[in-house]
């Protein structure tokens, strides 16, 4: 079993093809049918979540946050049939990722769909998940310029009673500039792209690629928690 879960993380890290497997894996037959049915039954969300918790108790918190960072990041789509669209800011044809992450970069929800939704209709379906989730001390959500509009804020409190906050970038910078809380979630979308296999979307279905999301994220926590050994999972 642990050499399955090595093959998916290979697979991951190095962006190959599933039947570019190396031989000194298990056939890749039997590797993607697990990947395939963790995606189905929701193992890895659910790895993802106590992984947080762990990490998060390592560092001293709460095993759930009161405050959250949302953003979304577009992705080119490959000849493989699915879903897709125009992000005509962005100039990408293919999907969007949403992800609502903690204050130190952790994955709580994530959600695939074509790159033509716009920004506070992706946000809808994020923020529903994470409803869906249950997070009980959740109380604030920070999010960029993209994401404002009192009707969002408006619909966020009617949700949840969760406080949206808008970080927007000052008129008078200039350049480059590094906004408050907003590069949380920039850092987790640079963590993502050291894994290959997020470089696009190569997958068919979104919630295949929201898989390999949490996949990615199960890698990295685990090896955090493996610098401290004294961490019990």
């Amino acid at each position: 079993m642990r050499e399955i879960v090595n093959a998916i993380f290979y697979v991951l890290r190095s962006g190959c093809a599933w039947r570019m497997l190396p031989h000194d894996f298990p056939p890749w037959q039997t590797v993607y049918g697990y990947f395939r049915t963790w995606r189905k039954e929701g193992v890895w969300e659910a790895m993802n979540d106590a992984l947080r918790e762990a990490v998060r108790q390592e560092a001293g918190r709460e095993t759930e946050p009161s405050a959250a960072i949302i953003d979304s990041q577009s992705v080119k789509t490959t000849e493989v049939k699915g879903e897709r669209g125009y992000d005509s800011n962005k100039k990408v044809k293919g999907r969007k990722r949403h992800i609502m992450v903690d204050v130190m970069g952790l994955l709580l929800a994530v959600v695939v769909h074509k790159a033509s939704i716009q920004e506070r209709a992706g946000a809808k379906l994020l923020l529903l998940r994470a409803v869906q989730k249950g997070f009980e001390r959740l109380e604030l959500i920070w999010a960029d310029g993209g994401y404002d509009g009192q009707p969002m804020i408006d619909w966020v409190w009617q949700l949840a009673s969760w406080i949206f906050e808008v970080i927007k970038r000052s008129e008078e910078a200039t350049g480059f500039v590094v906004l408050p809380r907003r590069w949380v979630v920039e850092r987790t979308f640079a963590w993502l792209g050291r894994y290959r296999r997020l470089s696009k979307d190569y997958e068919q279905l979104p919630e295949t690629s929201e898989a390999m999301i949490y996949a990615a994220m199960v890698h990295l926590m685990l090896r955090r928690l493996a610098r401290n050994p004294a961490v019990a999972l």
